[in-house]
């Protein structure tokens, strides 16, 4: 079982990426949230893998954050919800999203992402009830709307689920979305 790789980034083609690991170029499937905060070209990548086997293919995905990774798994475990679409979940909406949506209940969140109707959002949802704990420190923490969109704007932004919990702990409840996306940033540079 591989899980992890580690090497040089050679090129990004999304989904896919292909990793240099001394001399042996990897092909890499991984959700858009990882592939936005990728390196650059030529720069050293490290990725949490899952390793699929099937008849006609050995597939490898990755991922940038345990949580995404156990997301991942999580959502493959489920009937009729294959890699493919668990790496469209991933790519759609943050493992937060998801993790708040199956708290929740909220099957309209998923439908937002391609390729998920109805009744998959709704099977997500009853299948994954009580297993969402990818992101369960943020989503504990993240009191209001205005900080939960602070700690996913600094997500987007490249900061680890960590820090952005950290900085959203000590976030003044009075400010806005943009005031406390400013605050965040000022306290991240520090």
């Amino acid at each position: 079982m591989i899980g992890r790789i580690t090497g040089k980034l050679l090129e990004k083609t999304p989904p896919l990426v292909l990793v240099d690991c001394h001399g042996v170029g990897y092909e890499v499937w991984v959700p858009m949230s990882s592939f936005y905060n990728l390196p650059e070209l030529g720069e050293p990548v490290s990725l949490l893998t899952h390793f699929v086997v099937r008849e006609d293919a050995q597939i490898l995905f990755g991922f940038l954050t345990a949580s995404e990774r156990e997301a991942f798994k999580d959502l493959i475990k489920i009937s009729g919800v294959g890699p493919r679409t668990a790496l469209s979940v991933l790519s759609g909406m943050s493992v937060a999203d998801l993790s708040r949506a199956v708290q929740s209940q909220e099957a309209g969140l998923l439908l937002k992402v391609p390729g998920i109707g109805k009744k998959t959002a709704e099977r997500l949802l009853l299948e994954l009830k009580g297993k969402a704990e990818w992101a369960p420190s943020l989503v504990q923490s993240v009191g209001s709307n205005a900080q939960s969109d602070v700690a996913q704007a600094l997500m987007s932004l490249g900061y680890s689920e960590k820090e952005a919990q950290a900085v959203i702990k000590v976030l003044p409840p009075e400010l806005g979305v943009s005031e406390g996306i400013k605050w965040a940033l000022k306290s991240l540079s520090r």
